[in-house]
């Protein structure tokens, strides 16, 4: 009997003990990237497409994405890790799959796409021969816009793609192509040495090159028949308060030589040149284009953000002297007086809707006369920058000679 009340006082407080225990609480559930985020993006494009991850070999939290489904384009970056700002601009509903194929061109986006000028006139490749210059008839070649790149080497900081591949222009000349294209990080002694300067305290950073080479594996080319030069673009995520800033010079030319009717002559108030700068509206609201020939260009140009706080600088390969090709929508009489740089702001086209918004800093290359076996390479380069605004506005008078205020002012 005694064992038996001590065994039921022991079943007592067992239960009690039980009953007085605190329940473990469940863990949270870990917070989901935000939009807008370096983490929301690379998470996003992981699930629709192979993104290899590059990291800066010593700068914390600077990284960039590249998609090699996309011709191994640069898609995004940041400097600030995975709570940081997400650079480049994404075409989500595209890269999901949510829409299908597009019919002229399909804009997956990214910071730093592989492309072949020209894109109008008579040794075009994105008009077929004899067709009108309108939008319409432009088609983007599958080359530049479906296919993709092969991996060749990799590792954590660079990746190298190549695509043997042949393209047909406006005047039937065909191209046949073997493209190399390596992406790279680049670390602060890189930034420093490019940019020419010493001092980037108080700043976040991330910066990548991309190395694009053409080997002419076909027919040597002749230029009454047309030649091809590489273009490289940039597709950044706009706002009401970005700004494109294009530095010339006047020392090879006494006028500016600048294209502003791409797509009809721009607006008065979404332009401006100031003593040696040309300004540029980034909203995304307006469909537009500028360009500025070789012989007025400055291999660099950027953007400020002056919502985020973001200053964007590329750098480019540039011959002042070289035969760039023209690529506005008409038959030229001066196929080889392109320009070497671009900036085209995304808006409404009438009838086809809006592919954005977005706005684009972009550049090109030459385009001379390859012979069988001969090579055309071009280097181009992204910088960001956030962090202190005084060191912001030191960084932007050392390298786009206006400083921020300026930048702001210009065009209000």
């Amino acid at each position: 009997m005694e064992n038996k009340v001590l065994l039921l006082g022991a079943v007592l407080l067992v239960i009690i003990s039980c009953k007085n225990t605190p329940t473990p609480k469940e863990s949270p559930a870990p917070a989901l990237p935000t939009k807008g985020t370096f983490a929301y993006d690379l998470d996003f494009l992981k699930k629709h497409t192979e993104t290899l991850l590059l990291q800066s070999p010593d700068t914390e939290g600077a990284q960039i994405a590249v998609a090699p489904a996309y011709q191994g384009r640069v898609m995004t970056s940041t400097a600030g890790g995975g709570a940081g700002n997400s650079y480049g601009w994404l075409n989500y509903a595209l890269i999901s799959g949510e829409k299908g194929y597009q019919s002229h061109i399909n804009a997956w986006g990214g910071e730093d796409r592989f492309w072949i000028a020209p894109e109008g006139g008579q040794f075009s490749v994105f008009f077929p021969k004899g067709a009108a210059f309108d939008f319409g008839h432009w088609q983007t070649p599958g080359l530049i816009d479906t296919a993709r790149f092969e991996v060749v080497d990799d590792d954590a900081t660079h990746v190298i793609f190549n695509k043997k591949a042949s393209i047909e222009n406006y005047s039937g000349t065909k191209f046949d192509l073997d493209i190399t294209r390596k992406v790279s990080v680049l670390g602060r002694n890189d930034i420093t040495k490019f940019l020419n300067v010493s001092d980037l305290t108080g700043l976040k950073y991330v910066a990548f090159e991309t190395f694009n080479m053409l080997i002419n594996v076909g027919s040597d080319w002749d230029k009454k028949r047309g030649t091809l030069g590489i273009w490289i673009l940039g597709m950044f995520n706009p706002s009401d308060k970005t700004t494109v800033v294009a530095p010339f010079s006047f020392a090879r030319s006494p006028q500016l030589l600048l294209t502003n009717d791409y797509f009809g002559e721009v607006p008065q108030d979404r332009w401006a040149v100031r003593d040696s700068t040309v300004f540029f509206r980034g909203d995304g609201k307006w469909r537009s284009k500028i360009g500025i020939a070789p012989a007025s260009a400055k291999p660099v140009a950027g953007s400020y953000d002056a919502e985020k706080g973001i200053l964007t600088i590329i750098q480019f390969d540039l011959d002042p002297v070289g035969d760039y090709l023209k690529s506005t929508w008409q038959h030229h009489a001066d196929p080889y007086g392109g320009d070497a740089f671009n900036s085209y702001n995304d808006g409404p086209v009438a009838g086809s809707g809006q592919l954005g918004p977005f706005y684009e800093l972009e550049s090109t290359s030459p385009a001379p006369a390859l012979k069988q076996g001969e090579k055309l390479v071009h280097h181009h380069r992204t910088f960001h920058f956030e962090g202190d605004r005084e060191a912001l506005d030191r960084l932007a008078k050392a390298v786009l000679g206006v400083g921020l205020v300026e930048i702001e002012q210009a065009l209000k």
